[in-house]
């Protein structure tokens, strides 16, 4: 008996002996694994090595891997042609793992056992060819997913029932699909977007998604109710549809009776306030609470409402209030992609720009509080640092420190570039190069960490340090939007194959470099949504060919001499090589900046002088 009892246990000390090597398989290991199971990866693991770890503190070696206090989190591989099949037994060893992003690539068949992952926040696999039913039970352990992206696939059959118990639940996107059926009832109490459109839907639209807009549910025929139309009863008398006609007629002559009176207003005040003196007309600047159509700024500025709060980012700073910030006399200093940009002098206070933005409704409210956070904590000598925010589902105001020397752009193309000399022109790219970098180490989940970089965006203070402006805006900005005005969508890899990468911030810092050094306007840039490689690389080549001459530079640049030529010569090859057409060619954002800070002022070795 005594045998056979140490018998048991030497096989089960055996037994865990060998499991636990199974048991605590690195990440490294488990994400290996993961990688084997796709295909058509196109070199995206090519920096998944098994001798780096993954993860550091918050920093990700490993591209497509998202990374907090030095475990993976998530992995975010979107726009990379992938297929094959989605490994979800290896990332279930993951024990933190929380947010799996896969849109727009070739995945197919039926929707991989996500459910597996009871924790996981984020599920985005839009944009692939998965197809079938899902099963009505299939999310029911999900119990902590916020959003559900399975929009442009095939799925068909009935939308999960298991989706009602997601409380969490902020963002479904379920459109451009094959669900028929009904909508089911969903008690979501913090669901801020919700898009069923294009689908065979049928029915009455359930009251929890009456709110959201028509285009929510446009393209189901069979769909009935608010927002849409409302849904005809069919018991409905005769009498009862005179009865309505009659009313509803009433109604329109009653809107006309007093859209003509107000026209007939609106012309008596037009004639009036043309006798008065054109100085009185239109002044140099305007308080934020009357600009048209300024929904956010028309609030009554003596009242602290609830909800009308700006929310501060940094503690070293003066706090004022919304009130304030709307009784400030504010100058119009632009209208750019996103809305108008206001410098405001607030009494006895600071200095600011204020920038509206009206295309930034790309995710709900509790991930926008929490990436202007993330942006506001970043502290660099060349980013400007964000102050605060307001927020409002239709528009947000974003709050900065104004910059006394404007933009780079400004000095380039507006004020005339005599005002840039050699070694001010070497300290702007220095800065900006700095400041690229370190975004690149602190949002490393990003693909993109600026996004949106141009000599418009680069700010100047008073000693022509650069500071980075609207940087980090990716996630937060409408992709539509995105897609047909920020710069990294005006990339060659993304004209070409629909896809950004890593890469693209050097290819703008490229632009950037040569448009500094020549003082010429991409003018690929100037039209927004039609420039595309061919245009930005002929105007490189253009204004900078590979044989490059003295005789490129700007010839307002002051301080060359016989000694800096040669530098210069030097930064303007490397900004050719950043802007590479071909991402393979391009230098990346490491050892661009290695090179840049290369550059000296001078070749005889006295120093660079650009502080």
């Amino acid at each position: 008996m005594a045998c056979r009892r140490l018998l048991l246990l030497l096989l089960l000390f055996l037994f865990l002996f060998l499991a636990v090597p199974c048991l605590s398989r690195s990440e490294a290991d488990i994400l290996l694994q993961f990688k084997e199971s796709l295909e058509n990866a196109k070199g995206l693991f090519t920096t998944w090595n098994a001798s780096v770890p993954p993860c550091l503190g918050y920093r990700s070696f490993w591209e497509g891997v998202i990374c907090a206090n030095g475990t993976v989190r998530g992995m975010n591989i979107n726009d990379r042609g992938l297929s094959g099949i989605i490994d979800v037994d290896a990332l279930s060893e993951l024990p933190l793992f929380r947010s799996f992003s896969a849109v727009n690539n070739s995945f197919e068949g039926d929707l991989p056992a996500f459910y597996r992952l009871g924790a996981l926040k984020n599920l985005k696999l839009s944009r692939n060819k998965f197809s079938g039913e899902i099963d009505d039970a299939f999310f029911s352990g999900m119990r902590s997913l916020k959003k559900l992206y399975l929009s442009h696939n095939n799925f068909e059959g009935t939308i999960p029932a298991s989706l009602i118990i997601s409380k969490r639940l902020l963002e479904l996107k379920l459109n451009d699909n094959a669900f028929e059926g009904k909508i089911p009832y969903m008690k979501l109490p913090r669901i801020v977007f919700v898009n069923f459109s294009d689908n065979h839907l049928e029915g009455e639209i359930p009251q929890t998604f009456s709110h959201f807009p028509a285009s929510s549910f446009q393209g189901n025929e069979g769909l009935c109710g608010k927002p849409l139309k409302p849904c005809i009863m069919p018991e409905l008398s005769l009498i009862t549809l005179i009865i309505v006609g009659i009313v509803v007629g009433a109604a329109v002559l009653a809107i006309l009776a007093v859209i003509i009176i107000l026209r007939q207003r609106k012309r008596a005040d037009s004639e009036e306030g043309s006798q008065l003196p054109s100085s009185h007309r239109r002044t140099a600047s305007v308080d934020l609470d009357q600009l048209e159509h300024a929904s956010v700024c028309s609030v009554d500025s003596t009242k602290s409402e609830p909800g009308l709060r700006l929310t501060f980012l940094r503690d070293d700073r003066e706090r004022f209030d919304l009130a304030s910030l709307l009784k400030a006399s504010a100058e119009i200093l632009g209208s750019g992609v996103f809305g108008s940009t206001y410098k405001a002098a607030l009494n006895d206070g600071p200095v600011l720009v204020v920038k509206r933005f009206r295309q930034m409704t790309n995710v709900g409210k509790e991930e926008f509080y929490e990436h202007m956070r993330r942006l506001g904590s970043l502290d660099h000598k060349n980013l400007v640092p964000l102050a605060a925010f307001y927020y409002r589902k239709e528009e947000k105001l974003l709050v900065a420190d104004y910059e006394q020397n404007v933009s780079l752009a400004v000095h380039l193309h507006v004020n005339g570039s005599e005002s840039l000399d050699w070694a001010r022109r070497l300290k702007i790219v220095k800065g900006v190069a700095r400041g690229l970098m370190f975004l690149y180490e602190e949002l490393p989940d990003l693909i993109v960490p600026h996004g949106h970089l141009k000599s418009s965006n680069v700010l100047l203070d008073a000693s022509f340090e650069a500071l980075h402006a609207d940087y980090g805006l990716l996630p937060v900005v409408n992709m539509d939007h995105a897609q047909e005005h920020m710069i990294a969508y005006k990339s060659p890899e993304y004209r070409r194959s629909g896809r950004i990468s890593k890469k693209t911030d050097v290819w703008a810092l490229g632009i950037l470099i040569v448009e500094t050094l020549t003082g010429k306007l991409p003018s690929g840039f100037l039209q927004q949504g039609k420039s595309n490689d061919a245009d930005i690389a002929g105007w490189v080549q253009s204004v900078a060919p590979e044989d490059s001459t003295p005789e490129v530079f700007d010839k307002n640049m002051k301080g060359r001499t016989p000694e800096s030529e040669g530098q210069m010569m030097k930064l303007l090859k490397i900004g050719l090589r950043c802007c590479e057409v071909d991402v393979l060619k391009r230098l990346d954002m490491n050892e661009a900046l290695e090179r840049i800070e290369e550059v000296r002022e001078r070749d005889d070795g006295d120093g660079d002088g650009d502080g």
